[in-house]
C-alpha cells in the first residue's frame, strides 16, 4: 500500500488519504488496486475515525486503467472474485469508500478518467476543479464500466446522460461534471474545500454521522417502509445518549462540543 496510497491522520479524527503514483497520474496498476483495497480495510478498522479526505498527488486525481499493467495481468487478482458479500475485487476500490462507516470527501483535479472517475463516485461528497478532464473511458478500450459506477451514479445523474457519456466516452470538464450531477461542488482548490467540509463533519456527533450515512446508503434501493423503519432504529440508537445530550448542551451554551468517539 505504501508506494501507492498514503494515509495521514490529521486533527479531529480526519484521515488524509492520497493516491501517490504521481509519476503515472495515479493510474490503476496491480499495486494501486491492491493498495486502495488495503487502505479501505485499514480505514474500516480504524478507531476514532470521523471523516476521510481522498485526493490524488501530482497532476491528476486518477487517470484510470494503466493499459500496460492490464497487458501484464491487470489487477493482479481475479477481478470478478467477491470481496465481502457485494462487490468484486475491481468494484471494491470505488464501492468500498461508500461502505466505510464515516463520510468520504473526494477532491478531484487534473484528470479523472475511467476507473478514476468511478473511484471519485464512491465519495459521499465530491469537490472537483472546474477544468478537470473527465471521461467514462471504458468503451474506448472495448470494455464496459465495471467498477461500481452504475450503482454509485444512480440517483445522481440522469439515465440518458449516463448512457450517452458511456457510449461515446467523450471528454467533459469538472464544471460539466458538477452540472450533470457527478460532482457536488466546483472549487478552484478542491482539496482545501474538501478538508474544510471534513473538519465541519468531524465536529459533529460521530454516532449521529455514522447513523446518517447508513441511512443515506439505503436511499436508492430500499422501500419507503424499509427506510422509515431504519430511521426509527437509528434515532433510537442515538437518542438520549451522552453524545446526543452533549450536542444539545453545546448548542445551548454556544461552545464547541466534546464528543466521545465510536468504540
Amino acid at each position: 500500500m505504501k508506494d501507492r496510497v498514503s494515509i495521514t491522520m490529521l486533527d479531529d479524527g480526519i484521515a488524509d488519504v492520497r493516491l501517490i503514483r504521481a509519476d503515472k497520474m495515479n493510474a490503476l496498476d496491480a499495486a494501486m488496486w491492491s493498495g486502495i483495497r488495503e487502505a479501505i480495510d485499514v480505514l474500516g478498522a480504524m478507531k476514532g475515525l470521523r471523516a476521510i479526505v481522498l485526493s490524488g498527488e501530482g497532476r491528476a486525481f486518477c487517470a484510470g486503467l494503466d493499459l500496460a499493467s492490464m497487458g501484464a495481468g491487470g489487477s493482479g487478482n481475479d477481478p470478478f472474485a467477491l470481496v465481502g458479500d457485494e462487490a468484486n475485487a475491481s468494484q471494491i476500490v470505488a464501492w468500498g469508500w461508500r461502505k466505510l462507516p464515516v463520510p468520504v470527501i473526494v477532491a478531484a483535479h487534473g484528470v479523472a478518467f475511467g476507473g478514476g472517475f468511478q473511484i471519485m463516485a464512491g465519495g459521499d461528497v465530491r469537490f472537483i476543479h472546474p477544468e478537470t478532464r473527465c471521461s467514462i473511458m471504458e468503451v474506448k478500450w472495448g470494455l464496459v464500466p465495471d467498477m461500481a459506477g452504475f450503482p454509485l451514479w444512480r440517483g445522481n445523474v440522469r439515465d440518458d446522460v449516463i448512457r450517452e457519456l458511456i457510449y461515446t466516452h467523450r471528454e467533459f470538464s469538472g464544471r460539466d461534471a458538477q452540472a450533470m450531477g457527478f460532482a457536488t461542488h466546483v472549487s478552484d482548490d478542491p482539496y482545501a474545500a474538501a478538508l474544510d467540509l471534513a473538519r465541519e463533519i468531524a465536529s459533529k456527533s460521530p454516532h449521529a454521522i455514522r447513523g446518517a450515512k447508513r441511512l443515506a446508503n439505503l436511499m436508492t434501493h430500499s422501500t419507503n417502509a424499509e427506510l422509515l423503519a431504519q430511521e426509527a432504529l437509528e434515532q433510537k440508537a442515538v437518542m438520549r445518549t451522552p453524545n446526543q445530550l452533549e450536542a444539545v448542551m453545546a448548542g445551548m451554551e454556544k461552545r464547541k462540543a466534546k464528543f466521545a468517539d465510536v468504540e
